[in-house]
Order: C-alpha cells, then sequence, then structure tokens
C-alpha cells in the first residue's frame, strides 16, 4: 500500500481524519482495496464506516436477489421496491455507498465466491466475508493465507441480537503508543482453522458462552446441509443434541453453553438492525487497525449481546502451535 502521497482534494476532505490518526495512515487507507461477501445487515454498516474513511476502493460480492429481510436490516437498500427489480443486492448496495464519497471506488464482482481461485484475492489488502457456512469461511481464510503478501481476513455474523467477529492478521507488526514513546510490536495470528480447532477443555473457564454456542450452530448447518440461518425452532432439540455430543468429545461441561442462548440463536436467526450497528462500527475500527498499522489490534474473536450489553474479546489460540 506504499506509494503515491495523498492529493490536494483528498486532504481537503479528509481533514478531520487526518488530525486523527496522521497523514501517513490516511494514506495507506486511500490505497487500499477491501473485498466483502455478504450484503446483510452487518457488512453494510461496515462498508458505510469504511466508504466514509476513504479507503481506495471497495469491492462487493454477492448475486443474490433481494429479499423481505434485507429490506428490514439493510439500509442502504432504496425506498422504492421497484428499485430492486433485475439488480442483485451487490449492485444495489453499490449504488448507495457511490452517493457516500465519490472518491472511492465502489465496483461488484459477479460469481461464487468459493469458486474464485487464489490469484483473484492477490488484488486485496482485506478480505471480509459474512453469513458464510463453516466450510466457505475456511476455504477462504486458506487462499488469503497462500498470498506472497499478507491479507487481512474477517468473518462476521450476526443472529438476532448476539454478533462473532474473528480476525486473521496473519503475523502483524504495528506500532502502539506508550506513555512517552511508541513500541513495535508483532502479533501471530492462526487461521480460522486452527483457531476452532482448540480443544475446549483447554480454553478457560470464563471464555464467552457465546463462542461455543456459535461453534454448535456453525456446526449444525454445516451437517445438515443449511445455509446460514436456514434454521427454527423445530431445529432446537436436534441443536441440543449435537450439543450434548459435542461437549462429551470435547470433555466440557454443558452448562457452558445454556439452552436458553441456543434457542435465541435458533429462534432469533436474523439480525437485529441496532446490534448490526455496533459490530460494523466494530468491524470498520478493526480494518482501519490494519490497515493504517495503528492501534492495538482484536486478537482474535470479539463477542457482543445486547441482553447483557457487552463486547468481550477473547484470544483462541493454540498456547504451543506446531512449526
Amino acid at each position: 500500500m506504499d506509494g503515491e502521497e495523498l492529493t490536494e482534494q483528498e486532504t481537503a476532505l479528509y481533514d478531520r481524519q487526518i488530525r486523527v490518526w496522521g497523514a501517513d495512515a490516511q494514506r495507506r487507507l486511500s490505497k487500499s482495496h477491501i473485498l466483502v461477501y455478504g450484503m446483510k445487515g452487518t457488512i453494510t454498516e461496515f462498508c458505510k464506516n469504511i466508504v466514509l474513511a476513504g479507503v481506495g476502493s471497495l469491492t462487493l460480492v454477492d448475486d443474490r436477489a433481494v429479499t423481505e429481510e434485507a429490506l428490514s436490516a439493510n439500509f442502504l437498500m432504496p425506498p422504492d421496491e421497484n428499485a430492486c427489480s433485475g439488480k442483485t443486492l451487490a449492485e444495489l448496495c453499490r449504488d448507495s455507498l457511490n452517493e457516500f464519497n465519490p472518491m472511492v471506488r465502489v465496483s461488484v464482482e459477479k460469481g461464487d465466491l468459493a469458486s474464485f481461485g487464489v490469484e483473484f484475492f492477490d488484488k486485496f489488502d482485506v478480505v471480509v466475508i459474512s453469513f458464510c457456512s463453516l466450510a466457505t469461511k475456511k476455504l477462504i481464510n486458506e487462499r488469503c493465507r497462500k498470498l506472497s503478501k499478507r491479507v487481512s481476513f474477517y468473518t462476521v455474523d450476526c443472529r438476532d441480537c448476539c454478533g462473532e467477529i474473528f480476525v486473521d492478521l496473519q503475523k502483524y507488526n504495528y506500532a502502539m503508543k506508550r506513555v512517552d514513546a511508541t513500541a513495535e510490536c508483532e502479533l501471530q495470528y492462526p487461521s480460522f482453522q486452527e483457531a476452532i480447532s482448540v480443544p475446549w477443555r483447554s480454553l478457560p473457564r470464563k471464555v464467552s458462552k457465546l463462542y461455543f454456542a456459535m461453534r454448535v450452530i456453525e456446526r449444525f448447518e454445516e451437517d445438515e446441509g443449511r445455509k446460514p440461518g436456514e434454521i427454527c425452532i423445530e431445529d432446537l432439540p436436534a441443536v441440543l443434541k449435537l450439543k450434548k455430543e459435542l461437549c462429551e468429545a470435547q470433555s466440557l461441561n454443558e452448562s457452558h453453553i445454556p439452552n436458553a442462548l441456543l434457542e435465541r440463536l435458533v429462534v432469533g436467526a436474523r439480525e437485529f438492525p441496532p446490534v448490526c450497528a455496533i459490530l460494523g462500527g466494530i468491524l470498520g475500527q478493526e480494518v482501519i487497525k490494519a490497515i493504517s498499522g495503528k492501534g492495538d489490534p482484536l486478537k482474535n474473536f470479539f463477542f457482543f449481546d445486547s441482553v447483557d450489553g457487552k463486547g468481550i474479546i477473547e484470544d483462541i489460540s493454540d498456547p504451543n502451535p506446531k512449526g
């Protein structure tokens, strides 16, 4: 992302945020290229935030047609439903985002994300995906890691009033401000596969219950061949049965995954717009940190539950990684 300096127009437009994080950070943002998949409520909040921040380009992937759910949670949808006819979610979001900041190039890429080869992702500095299957999360993360350059990878999921963000910055160096100096820091991130493969019994007792609950729902949808969110109250007995099996296999007390929490995730599979705004704000902040190299980044999971109003960061990593 190194390159030419900010133009006079960019300097004038981004004057306020340059005062906050500096001209070098803004230059890095202005030269960055972001890929986003899954134009649901949380992702649209994120896109709005980074477009206003002034990234170089944003590429959207989502060939789905507009649904009732999209109209309820995606504020980028036009108020006139007739305007949605014949356009995909990505195309409609592009049209709205272009109005937020004309200096950011917003484009659409058509196709199935899982079918894109490794070389496709080489064009980007950041890849963010939402509401993907367990297999797709692993696959896209693996393809980002196969590149010769570092590509920051994020997943975000919102179910009712709960949400999860996963971050993989691979080997990441950044500057952290101390009281009287700036310290150079380095973090080593596990892949999504490596993170969720950490044995549950080896995790601290106070790990967020949402971490375990999301893994149960994710696994259920994968085993049943469901798309993310294709779950209903009739599935609850089978979900609870799977929870019991996973807890036994992982030597984890079942009380770590309350039945009431699983029921909330099953019944409320749709996004809750206020939670979308919170997750989209946190995700936008983290991506800006990763691009600019400034600020202490999140490692490697973030959980939010509006019932208690708490946001929790969990480092789910193997304490003794191989290699």
